[in-house]
């Protein structure tokens, strides 16, 4: 009897051992949220950037989204039949990070590009090291970075917003310079380019609606905030994180230019605001702890300025992402809270060894 007590069995004080019980360590935590529920939260929240990227570039950025998901989805499937494991396909996280890098994309990159980022994201990024929940970086923020690092007269070569009022011709115009390949007479400036030069001089208006140059789904910070809101509302992201993150970012601003005038064009510009949402807050890539987490998102918001204002690059949220996921694992181990009722053992004095 006293076998079947160590087998996930309880006496009940009759006799009787109950059967079919878990028995778990704690924290005894359940929900009704699933992967699946949580990464479909997240695909609604990207429907509004990417409607946004729509309207102010045409179809093409749907065209590249559409390639990325279907890449990040196939690749998915095939790592999964060739290790003849549990096919995760059904969980959507393969989608969400093909969403999410279609949409950090120029919208007239190469149809190639998007194809081999998602690959590079599922496959290097999060099935190399055991699927969802095991990566040790956002795999999108990853992806970008290698498309950079690979391409990056490409992925620097961003479009003017397309005139609505031309109609079919507007909406589809972009497609000639992704199959083409040519994209030197349509390249404009991102904001960014100017930012440090005059500020002043950007128009803050179009920058919140996304009437400017940039990724695809970055540009509009008024439908990245309401994909924000709507994660916020529903509780699937720790909201804390992009708060700190953008407060921590304006801060240095502030302080690192020295003049208030930079502060709001630096958080509607680049994919600050973007990363802060979407892939900041990554579960498996972000701390545990509530000190870890403050930590953690400071130090995106330090390092983004810092890449800004000293680095020859012209943005760094997706630099700073990946470098604090890769801090996470060192925050969740030194920054760890102690169990209820622990008690420090005292201290042990050392016996000398005499000869």
């Amino acid at each position: 009897m006293r076998a079947l007590a160590g087998k996930g069995n309880l006496y009940n004080g009759s006799g009787i051992y109950m059967k079919n019980l878990t028995v778990s360590t704690s924290p005894h935590v359940s929900s009704p949220k699933t992967t699946r529920s949580l990464m479909l939260d997240v695909i609604i929240a990207l429907a509004a950037p990417l409607l946004a990227s729509i309207l102010i570039y045409g179809f093409y950025p749907l065209f590249l989204t559409a390639l990325s998901v279907g890449s990040a989805v196939l690749t998915e499937y095939i790592i999964c039949k060739i290790r003849n494991i549990e096919n995760t396909v059904t969980d959507l996280s393969a989608v969400v990070t093909g969403m999410i890098l279609g949409l950090c994309l120029p919208p007239v990159v190469p149809f190639y590009v998007p194809i081999v980022g998602a690959v590079f994201a599922v496959a290097i990024v999060k099935m190399l090291f055991g699927g969802i929940g095991r990566n040790f970086a956002n795999p999108a923020a990853t992806a970008r970075i290698f498309l950079m690092l690979s391409w990056t007269g490409i992925m620097t070569a961003y479009a003017a917003p397309i005139d609505l009022g031309a109609g079919a011709e507007a909406l589809f115009g972009y497609f000639r310079y992704g199959v083409s390949l040519d994209i030197s007479a349509i390249t404009t400036a991102t904001p960014l380019a100017s930012y440090a030069a005059a500020p002043k001089n950007l128009n803050l208006l179009n920058m919140f609606l996304g009437n400017i140059g940039g990724s695809a789904g970055e540009v509009s910070a008024v439908a990245v905030l309401i994909g924000g809101a709507y994660l916020g509302i529903r509780r699937v992201i720790d909201i804390k994180i992009p708060l700190i993150y953008i407060g921590t970012a304006m801060l240095f601003t502030l302080i690192f230019y020295g003049n208030i005038s930079y502060v709001l064009p630096g958080v509607l510009s680049g994919g600050l605001l973007f990363g802060a949402v979407f892939m900041a807050t990554d579960y498996s890539t972000s701390p545990n702890t509530v000190l870890g987490t403050v930590i953690y998102a400071a130090g995106m918001g330090l390092i983004t300025i810092l890449i800004r204002r000293f680095g020859t690059l012209p943005e760094g949220v997706s630099l700073a992402i990946l470098l604090m996921n890769i801090v996470t694992p060192l925050l969740d181990k030194y920054i760890n809270p102690k169990p209820f009722g622990y008690v420090k053992p005292p201290k042990t004095k050392k016996k000398k060894i005499t000869g």
